[in-house]
């Protein structure tokens, strides 16, 4: 299974690389398959490159999204004793 993750561009190299953020979790990114990406635009992550670019509201959708699945997935699991 694959799985793209939305992330904000926080800073941008001249290499075409990147600095992807979300929540405070950082990962370089490659810029090499989209156009005109700034610093603030949401992008969709998959495999290190950057393969799509986000509106903010969509992307903020599908940050709720993921948060939703974190927290219930971290209910699921046992409590310590």
């Amino acid at each position: 299974m694959c799985l793209a993750i939305p992330m904000k561009i926080a800073q941008i190299g001249a290499d075409g690389m990147a600095v992807a953020d979300l929540d405070g979790a950082r990962q370089d990114v490659d810029l090499s398959l989209i156009n005109e990406v700034r610093v603030g635009d949401y992008v969709i992550i998959h495999a290190g490159y950057a393969i799509e670019k986000l509106h903010e509201a969509e992307a903020a959708e599908q940050v709720a999204l993921f948060r939703e699945l974190t927290e219930a997935w971290q209910n699921s699991q046992p409590k310590p004793r």
